[in-house]
This record gives structure tokens, C-alpha cells and sequence, in this order.
């Protein structure tokens, strides 16, 4: 039976979230209905067919909210409606019934951490001044007495320069990313409520989940004291942006900014709000968090469902690395009787087929890390285009858009967010009816990879995906959650067991034998054995 099969028995589709592959739909960039060059929801809901034809179970959507943009959506200047930019909130409504009909689940993402500065609280702050109730729900603060027209503290923006911008009064507010994102705070009682009305808004409306953005993030540490840097240790949360981990790595450091104990109050609340509605609602988080241990903690039964596992997507192509993450994954799950997640590429980070070595070497790797991903239990997340092989885009200065270059001059994340190819010889390759580049512009060599290109071809990687999506559902709820890795001792060769299927990972140069069984599906041709770069999967008595 299919995971998003909607006329199985409830308690069939009990926990769908536990096995599910989620689709993540950057909106701006996957269609584009009106010709502007820009994604938007009746785009998404007229190629709807196609994620349900591609084999997955759900869709994640990037932020559509009312936003000025600075953020491409994560900057949410109202949470209960929809930019006209990409729609109306008729638009939303139409996408997650159409969705449903298609026996495809709908997640939103939720931005907590921080509104818009054009959000009508933050404009109510600027307007009261010091010491006001308005002023209370961010974190405003004077400079400290023994460094006066000084930041409140030494915290750096994950963006790149100060985390506080100074205002014409003399008190800083605190931006741990753009300084067009004010962080709330959520020592205030008022920002709990409002955001309970904000899940109450869109699950009223038929969403499946949440996606939270920054779930770490939220609370900080009471007294706001200065990070402290260790010898030989640059100052700040992460690497600088351009580097391709820097959203989803941390080290073990000081962060007195991040991952708070009392952030996990927020979402004991949280779930018991979901638990009134039917249909088994979700949340995932987006925590970038330092051990899985931790990530464990944001999974415990009274919290959210899932996290992102970033290990997966951190690991380098290795046998034993990846052997690594699965065993250190499941067993921080277990305790906690949490699903794991599975990801490889997502809107901040460098496109797996790119970290893996790019040209052909990186695809066939990208194509055996995801095979590997989704032999494994839980749920996998799959990025838009990684089905048709993109790769990250080197945008050029004047076309990028990321906030991050404007502040620090690096790269930043255009590069994944290069809208989709669909059809067509030359951009837009019906990404939208107009004849213009859209919003960031698609390489004039896209054509082989566009959907309609690769459509009819048994060898591509689009029939790739579908095959290796659709064996997956012979399998992945009835295998169980037990994983044994059988050889993990080099960085050249993985095998694990889950169920019935073995799972053989060649990372090395040379040919493997597979075992004994019947060969279900390989990511690269097999003769005499496994190729280097592939993953193959065996079925055993």
C-alpha cells in the first residue's frame, strides 16, 4: 500500500510522517505562474501531478508568507497571509486540497526566531520607544555601562558582521541573522500565544505539519553575556556562510545564543496543540545542533516529530563516515523512540552533485548517497532538482540575491536556488510562460536536464528517482526500523542489512563483488560486480 495512499484506514496511515519522503519546494524557484520570473502557489499546484508521479509522499514548502523579501521569505512581516507575489490565501487553499486529492501530505515552514522589521510589532517598537511593552517583545537593550555607544554583547550574525544595529535612541536590538530580522523574544508570554494562533491559522486551514526554521535558535541565554572564544578560535555560530556547511554545521563551542533549555517548553506546547487536530499533524525541526544527542532532545515524545539529521549531509563521501552517522543516528533515536530524517541537499547548502566532486563523478555519487538514504528507516527529505542531477549554479556578482553576499561579500546560497528546468531548449525552460530569465538565471546548457528532457529516458536521472522511490515503497514500512551494518571498516565499501534488502555502498575505485540475491536496484550499471561510486541493493532470504 502507498504512504500517501489517503483512502487506506486511519490506522493504517498512523505516524505517516515516520516513513514518508518529503519533497522541499524552494517556492520561489520551482513554478511560475504569471510570467514575473518568480515561483508562486499556483505554479507549485499545477506541477503538483509531478510530485505525485515522482513517488513522494509530501511536500515542504519554503515561506509564501506577506514579506518584504530581504530574506527571500524568511523575513515574515504576517504569518496569516499570503505575499502577493505568490499568491493569495485562495491560492493556499487550492494547493493543500489539490495536494490531498493527490494523496500528497503539505508542511509549511514556521519562522519563529525572528519577523520582518516591517512586522506591525516591530513597527509598534520603533514607534513606543525604551522601556515599553512594544518594545518587550524583541530583545532590545542599551550599551553596557562600562562601554557606552558599545553592542550589547560580542554575538556575530550568522550573515556576516555584529548581530545588533544601533538605533537613532541609543538602544540595539538583536539580529542573529539579517538586520532586517529582528529576533522576538520568547521570554515575553505574548510571543508564545501569538505564534499558538499562527499554528491554529494554517492547521484550520488543512496543513500536515511544520517545518521550523531555527528551532535552536528562539531562546537565549538569560543576561545575554558575551560569547566566549577559545585560543586560536574565530568569534561567531558558525562558518562563514559561503563555506557549504555553514547553515546546518556547528561546532563544539560556546553559544550562549543557541539551543537553551527552556526553548524545549515551546514546543512541549506546540504539540499538544497539534494533538487536538486530526490527521496525525507534524513538526520538524531545523536544529543545527552539535552532538546527535542533542538532536535527540528536540524529538522527545512530548515534542516535535522529527529533526533534521545534518550529519548525513555532513559527511564526506566515505564508507566509513557514513557507516558512522547511521549507527551514531539510530542509536541517539532510539531512547527517545524518534524516526530519524535523511537529507542530502537543501536551499542552504551546496548541491550534493557539486560537494561530491561534480561532472559525472559527482552525479553517480549523489545518485548512490541517496540510495543509500533511502534504504534506511525513517524519512527521507529530497531537494527540488535533485531528481533531474542540477548542480550548484556559479551565479554571477550582479545577479545574486542572497542576503548574506550584500553584508559580507561571500557567495552565499544563489546557487542552489536556480529555478527548476522543466521544457525547452532555453531558459526559462518552462519554469513560467515568459521568455525571460527568471528571478535568478538558469545556465544556457540546462536543456538535457530540464523534467520533459529526461522524461522518456530509462537512463536518467529522473527514471532513477522513480525507481528507487518506488522500491522503496515495496519495502520501507514493513522492513522495520533494525539496521545492520555489516562492513564499514575502510572508506572504500559499506554493506548494511534492513530487512529483507542489503545495501552495498562502494565508495572505493575498484569493483566490488555484491552478495548472494537478487539485484532490485542498482544506481549504476552492474557487471561482474558493483562499479566504484554506486550503491546497489540486494534482496535476501
Amino acid at each position: 500500500m502507498a504512504l500517501n495512499d489517503q483512502t487506506a484506514a486511519p490506522e493504517s496511515r498512523s505516524e505517516w510522517w515516520r516513513h514518508a519522503v518529503t519533497y522541499q519546494v524552494y517556492v520561489r524557484s520551482f513554478a511560475d505562474s504569471d510570467g514575473d520570473g518568480v515561483g508562486d502557489l499556483p505554479g507549485i499546484t499545477s506541477r503538483l501531478p509531478y510530485l505525485r508521479d515522482l513517488g513522494v509522499d509530501a511536500l515542504w514548502l519554503t515561506p509564501f508568507y506577506t514579506s518584504p523579501q530581504h530574506d527571500h521569505g524568511y523575513d515574515v512581516a504576517d504569518y496569516c497571509d499570503v505575499d502577493p507575489l505568490f499568491g493569495t490565501l485562495a491560492d493556499a487553499d487550492t494547493l493543500v486540497a489539490t495536494a490531498h486529492d493527490l494523496g500528497l501530505k503539505v508542511i509549511v515552514d514556521l519562522v519563529p526566531n525572528h519577523t520582518s522589521n516591517e512586522h506591525v510589532w516591530f513597527q509598534a517598537a520603533l514607534a513606543a520607544g525604551k522601556g515599553s511593552p512594544e518594545r518587550a517583545r524583541y530583545i532590545f537593550r542599551d550599551s553596557p555601562a562600562d562601554r557606552p555607544g558599545e553592542p550589547p554583547n560580542n554575538w556575530l550574525s550568522v550573515f556576516g558582521g555584529p548581530a545588533w544595529t544601533q538605533l537613532p535612541d541609543g538602544q540595539w536590538y538583536l539580529h542573529l541573522f539579517d538586520s532586517t530580522q529582528p529576533d522576538l523574544d520568547w521570554r515575553n508570554p505574548e510571543v508564545g500565544d501569538m505564534f499558538v494562533d499562527v499554528l491554529r491559522f494554517w492547521l484550520d486551514r488543512g496543513v500536515d505539519g511544520f517545518r521550523i526554521d531555527v528551532a535552536h535558535g528562539l531562546v537565549k541565554e538569560e543576561g545575554l553575556r558575551d560569547q566566549e572564544v577559545g585560543e586560536g578560535e574565530e568569534l561567531g555560530s558558525g562558518a562563514p556562510i559561503n563555506e557549504e556547511h555553514s547553515m546546518v554545521e556547528r561546532t563544539l563551542r560556546d553559544e550562549p545564543m543557541w539551543d537553551q533549555p527552556e526553548v524545549h517548553d515551546v514546543y512541549r506546547r506546540w504539540h499538544t496543540v497539534l494533538e487536538e487536530y486530526d490527521g496525525d499533524r507534524m513538526m520538524v525541526a531545523e536544529a543545527w545542533t552539535q552532538t546527535p544527542e542533542s538532536m535527540a532532545r528536540f524529538v522527545r515524545p512530548d515534542e516535535m516529530q522529527q529533526s533534521f539529521n545534518f550529519a548525513w549531509l555532513l559527511a564526506p563521501w566515505s564508507a566509513k563516515a557514513f557507516a558512522d552517522v547511521i549507527t551514531g543516528t539510530l542509536d541517539a533515536m532510539a531512547p527517545v523512540g524518534a524516526s530519524p530524517t535523511w537529507v542530502l541537499s537543501n536551499h542552504d547548502v551546496v548541491r550534493h552533485t557539486t560537494r561530491y566532486g561534480g561532472g559525472p563523478v559527482g552525479l553517480a555519487r549523489a545518485k548512490a548517497a541517496t540510495l543509500a538514504m533511502l534504504a534506511l528507516p525513517g524519512s527521507s527529505y529530497l531537494y527540488e532538482g535533485e531528481e533531474l542531477g542540477l548542480e550548484q549554479v556559479d551565479v554571477e556578482p550582479e545577479f545574486r540575491q542572497d542576503p548574506s553576499w550584500f553584508r559580507t561579500g561571500e557567495v552565499g546560497r544563489d546557487g542552489c536556488r536556480v529555478p527548476v528546468p522543466w521544457s525547452g531548449d532555453a531558459p526559462p525552460y518552462g519554469f513560467g510562460p515568459g521568455s525571460e530569465q527568471p528571478w535568478l538565471p538558469q545556465p544556457l546548457d540546462w536543456a538535457p536536464l530540464a523534467m520533459a528532457a529526461q522524461a522518456g529516458d530509462p537512463d536518467s536521472t529522473l527514471a532513477f528517482y522513480r525507481s528507487a522511490l518506488a522500491a522503496r515503497r515495496t519495502f520501507a514500512t514493513t522492513a522495520g526500523d533494525d539496521v545492520e551494518v555489516l562492513a564499514s571498516g575502510s572508506d572504500d565499501v559499506l554493506v548494511f542489512r534492513r530487512g529483507p534488502v542489503t545495501v552495498v555502498v562502494n565508495c572505493g575505485t575498484e569493483t566490488v563483488a555484491l552478495p548472494d540475491g537478487e539485484l532490485l536496484l542498482a544506481s549504476a550499471p552492474v557487471v561482474d560486480g558493483l562499479p566504484a561510486d554506486a550503491t546497489a541493493w540486494i534482496t535476501t532470504a
